[in-house]
């Protein structure tokens, strides 16, 4: 029963391994480069000269003190409304991520006065691009053999189970 538990485990990994798509990589954003989630800068420019894809994160360093970051929908981001936020990401130790795990577009403001001098984001998500096109194979038999392996030891695992388990 070892031998065939342990083969069923690697013949799932591989087979995970050989499913994952070819952009698995998420990028983590530090809010504002190296000047932070803070006053006098313009996040509606940095936003826009990043590219932010499904996954990525953002992270965001402030004085605790001083500043929150609170999302909001679109109307409450273009009044620096605070008052009925989607979330409140402030945990109070000034260093805080926000995973971007939807696909529309994500608004994040301070609500402590400094909305209005220009401190809150508008995140846009950019479609994740195809993966580049491989060379055409020379063989049908060249797109199967990634398969090979798993297949083959789902197989003998199998095997093994009926003929020495029953």
């Amino acid at each position: 029963m070892g031998r065939t538990s342990v083969g069923l485990a690697f013949c799932a990994a591989a087979l995970i391994l050989v499913m994952l798509p070819e952009h698995v990589s998420a990028k983590r954003f530090i809010v504002g480069g190296n000047m932070g989630w803070t006053t006098n800068v313009n996040y509606t420019l940095w936003a826009t000269n990043q590219t932010f894809y499904f996954g990525d994160w953002l992270y965001f360093v402030y004085d605790r003190n001083q500043n929150d970051i609170l999302e909001v929908n679109k109307t409450n981001f273009e009044t620096c409304n605070a008052e009925h936020p989607v979330h409140n990401y402030t945990t109070g130790a000034g260093r805080d991520v926000v995973e971007l795990n939807v696909t529309h577009d994500r608004y994040f403001i301070s609500s402590k006065g400094s909305c209005y001098g220009g401190m809150k984001m508008q995140v846009h998500l950019s479609k994740i691009p195809p993966p580049p096109r491989a060379a055409p194979s020379k063989s049908a038999s060249s797109t199967l053999s990634p398969l090979l392996i798993p297949v083959a030891v789902t197989i003998a695992a199998v095997w093994d189970l009926l003929l020495f388990h029953v």
